[in-house]
């Protein structure tokens, strides 16, 4: 029995992981930031603040204390350790970097002109420290979206990249939908990239954050909705018909009801949307994918039943969230599923998605 244990706890699991949190200090931007943006981090001790109402939930913040370098640095800026604890030891066939760099420039609400040059900074030092070192991570293209001009400058001075397969979009007050941000999704498209959205702020309802983290973290699904919400109606799939969005750390259970919604209101008010000829559902099914975490802890029927409700085994990818305190163990966090239907989770479907990973594959020892 224990040399049973013992060789499963041996065995890696392939995967495609579409959400790891990679990150860095500020001292690691600075050989890729010209003045007067250095001078601003060294000479005043600048940063991006970000305030948030709640205590955070674990001894090392929002990550898992395990995951601290061996020399202090914060979980997530080793590529060293993060081979270690997270692809070595699991057995990743690829994994996208999503950035732990937070609040994402595109989050600040003045002085774009910084938030550009720190997006431009953290890609080159990603591809230069992440993506050029080892063989199994692709990268999410950073902008500071607030001025879609600049962002489209960026998407196309590292978009050709053929490691960079996204654009990283954070959920926080703005409907994505909007037109103001189409010329965005126009030079992702050009360069065969996807959109992806994380949530970067808390849920907010009638201008108010939530009173307690607990509610932050319940209700995270609502932002994406919000977000998917708003591309499908403002006709983004429709304009730019190769574009897909992945939604990443918010699970997929909610999908189900959003999609019966949407197609719902749709039979009733398309007369003001006419650019939208397809039902919302098929629009989603065609061009939306969901990451897995956090999972819901389901039982195989209870995972199989919202996979009906779906309409489609080809809509969820895995992901680890690593180095968050809440990761999901591939090993650990979804319940049997059968081998089709697990291979299609953990590796196939988010190679589907990833036009840039469509054409490789990774041979993974066991």
């Amino acid at each position: 029995m224990a040399e049973s244990k013992q060789k499963q706890s041996n065995k890696k699991r392939p995967i495609i992981d579409v959400d790891i949190h990679e990150g860095a200090l500020y001292e690691d931007l600075l050989p890729y930031l010209d003045n007067p943006w250095k001078r601003y981090i060294t000479d005043s001790d600048w940063v991006m603040e970000k305030h948030l109402p709640y205590p955070i939930p674990g001894p090392d913040g929002l990550n898992r204390a395990d995951a601290k370098t061996p020399d202090g640095r914060p979980a997530g800026t080793d590529l060293s350790f993060m081979q270690e604890q997270l692809l070595d030891e699991v057995g990743h066939e690829y994994g996208i970097l999503t950035s732990a760099f937070d609040p994402s420039p595109s989050s600040m609400h003045g002085w774009y002109e910084m938030a550009h040059a720190l997006a431009s900074a953290y890609n080159d030092y990603q591809i230069d420290h992440w993506l050029d070192k080892d063989e199994r991570l692709y990268g999410s293209v950073h902008v500071a979206a607030q001025e879609p001009q600049s962002a489209v400058r960026e998407i196309e001075r590292v978009g050709s990249h053929p490691k960079m397969v996204q654009v990283m979009l954070p959920i926080d007050d703005r409907p994505w939908g909007d037109p103001y941000y189409h010329p965005i999704f126009e030079a992702a498209e050009r360069h065969n990239l996807m959109i992806a959205m994380h949530h970067n702020e808390p849920p907010s309802y009638y201008g108010k954050y939530p009173r307690y983290f607990v509610e932050w973290h319940c209700v995270m699904p609502n932002t994406h909705m919000v977000q998917i919400n708003s591309m499908v109606f403002n006709g983004v799939f429709e304009k730019y018909p190769n574009l897909k969005l992945m939604m990443v750390e918010a699970g997929f259970t909610y999908a189900p009801a959003l999609m019966r919604k949407m197609d719902q209101q749709y039979k009733a008010l398309r007369h003001e949307v006419p650019w939208i000829k397809r039902l919302p559902s098929q629009i989603i099914r065609e061009h939306v994918c969901f990451s897995t975490q956090p999972s819901d802890e389901l039982s195989s029927e209870e995972f199989m039943t919202f996979v009906d409700l779906m309409g489609s085994d080809e809509m969820i990818c895995f992901s680890t969230d690593y180095p968050h305190w809440d990761y999901d163990s591939p090993f650990q966090a979804l319940p049997s599923l059968g081998e089709d239907l697990e291979n299609k989770i953990f590796r196939e479907n988010a190679r589907n998605f990833y036009p840039k990973l469509q054409n490789t594959r990774r041979p993974v020892s066991q």
